[in-house]
């Protein structure tokens, strides 16, 4: 749930109730009634207006920023490798890093039963 007055993107228009999308606007509102499918009640600056969306029409705008970052970090290291013919670096990036999971777990040495476990407990936690 998102805090109020924070800043979001509308992303898509559900409902067909007129939302420009792609613009900017600030969470202003929380719906609470339980028969209302909205969530919140954004104001959109541009369009000079208040509209009740859905949860799913709006994302922040961090969020979608961060989502960029990755993907042209991304799109920048399969140029990299592929300029310097670094299949390494291809197939590790273009497998999502699965290689590097595998040399975390293989050391070559048995383990003990009691770190077994432990590790086991660990990942049960999480």
């Amino acid at each position: 749930m998102f805090k109020l007055g924070q800043r979001i993107v509308v992303l898509s228009d559900a409902f067909e109730q007129g939302l420009p999308i792609g613009e900017y606007g600030y969470i202003i509102a929380y719906d609470r009634n339980a028969d209302n499918a909205f969530d919140y009640v954004i104001r959109v600056p541009k369009a000079n207006r208040n509209f009740y969306v859905p949860a799913a029409d709006v994302e922040l705008e961090e969020v979608l920023i961060k989502q960029e970052v990755d993907k042209l970090e991304r799109e920048a290291l399969i140029d990299f490798a592929l300029a310097t013919h670094n299949a390494e670096l291809f197939h590790r990036i273009m497998n999502g890093e699965q290689e590097t999971s595998d040399e975390e777990g293989g050391g070559g040495e048995p383990q003990s039963r009691e770190d077994f476990m432990r590790q086991v407990r660990l990942k049960a936690w999480i």
